[in-house]
């Protein structure tokens, strides 16, 4: 996979140089290019951004400069994404589907965002990390990235699995436990001492239910509705 990320601030992006993404690009894993988009301006001295018309606080990048990296980079198995509260809130299902692209192209608005023909031209979709509002899309750029590229093969740990995470299959991750078996008090649960690996899933299964019944209302009511309505199916 090979994801461009266009953006005014490239210094920005330095920790996808770290860790198990970093570790990725080392390994040919996945391809990672940052783009800024004052390589692309046809101004004197690379200005990328203007103010508004019509009025109103703030700045805004101009279409030329976002159009023409978009070009420059975009084939046709390209998605282009714009990182905006504008658009439909990311979810885990989203980034799954996300995951099967050849080449993603990510733009970063900042300031007041992009002039609109830019968008109009070139974005297939637009995407939120949640309804705020941050001063840029850098930061949900690297969500995006992050969690895209957990489904990319062996970018991961050897026996790490996106299916057993938090949100996957509507529900939340089941506690987790290492060592020490006492801990100011409590206690590791005896089922995950006992070796029975079948008691073992029906705990963690259960505990998700629990879990998320708890901690996330919203998402047990909406898996509740979803197994109900495959066993009316049945």
């Amino acid at each position: 996979m090979k994801i461009d990320i266009l953006t005014l601030f490239p210094e920005m992006f330095a920790p996808l140089k770290t860790s198990l993404i970093g570790k990725a690009q080392d390994k040919n894993l996945v391809e990672i290019d940052i783009v800024d988009y004052r390589e692309y301006s046809e101004e004197k001295h690379k200005k990328v951004d203007d103010y508004p018309y019509g009025g109103g606080a703030g700045m805004l990048i101009q279409a030329q400069p976002v159009y023409d990296a978009i070009m420059d980079k975009k084939t046709e198995n390209s998605h282009v994404i714009y990182l905006s509260p504008k658009g439909k809130v990311l979810t885990q299902n989203l980034v799954e589907e996300y995951s099967k692209y050849e080449h993603i192209i990510l733009l970063c608005g900042h300031y007041e965002g992009i002039d609109q023909r830019a968008i109009d031209l070139c974005v297939d979709e637009m995407v939120s990390i949640g309804d705020y509002v941050l001063t840029g899309g850098e930061l949900p750029a690297m969500v995006l990235t992050d969690a895209i590229l957990r489904y990319i093969p062996n970018v991961l740990h050897s026996g790490e699995s996106v299916e057993e995470e938090s949100i996957v299959g509507g529900l939340l991750e089941y506690p987790q436990y290492t060592h020490p078996r006492e801990y100011k008090g409590l206690e590791v649960p005896e089922v995950l001492l006992s070796g029975n690996h079948a008691e073992i899933k029906k705990w963690r299964d259960d505990k998700r239910v629990e879990v998320t019944k708890i901690l996330r209302p919203d998402l047990y009511k909406k898996y509740i509705k979803e197994n109900n309505t495959k066993k009316d199916k049945k």
